[in-house]
């Protein structure tokens, strides 16, 4: 089945930029909407983006909106998030999920995780 690889975390300084992938295999992500979420220590999961199947439609959480960029390239069977401007707040586990829906609904398979980690 699809399986979801998050790569791009680590340390970045307040003010900085960070590129998340997020490489499908097992099934193409053609047609899947794809969501990019993260968990803060001792928070709940918060949803952050989302992209349509068709990569036409986007959505963003507010705390991120302005900041953040989600795309795919189903060529390459990829989604990524470009952040912007990070903060202190940003840090937490990233994870990419995929929704057979074509839009962001329960998610139906989720990657493991990357670590992004804002300080100075």
């Amino acid at each position: 089945q699809l399986q979801l690889v998050e790569s791009g975390g680590g340390l970045v300084q307040p003010g900085g930029s960070l590129r998340l992938s997020c490489v499908a295999s097992g099934l193409s992500l053609r047609n899947y909407g794809i969501a990019w979420h993260r968990q803060a220590p001792g928070k709940e999961r918060e949803g952050l983006a989302c992209i349509s199947g068709s990569g036409i439609k986007t959505s963003y959480a507010d705390s991120v909106k302005g900041r953040f960029t989600i795309s795919r390239d189903d060529a390459k069977n990829t989604a990524y998030l470009q952040m912007n401007n990070l903060k202190s707040d940003d840090t937490a586990v990233y994870y990419c999920a995929a929704d057979q829906s074509g839009w962001c609904n329960g998610m139906d398979f989720w990657g493991k995780g990357t670590l992004v980690t804002v300080s100075s």
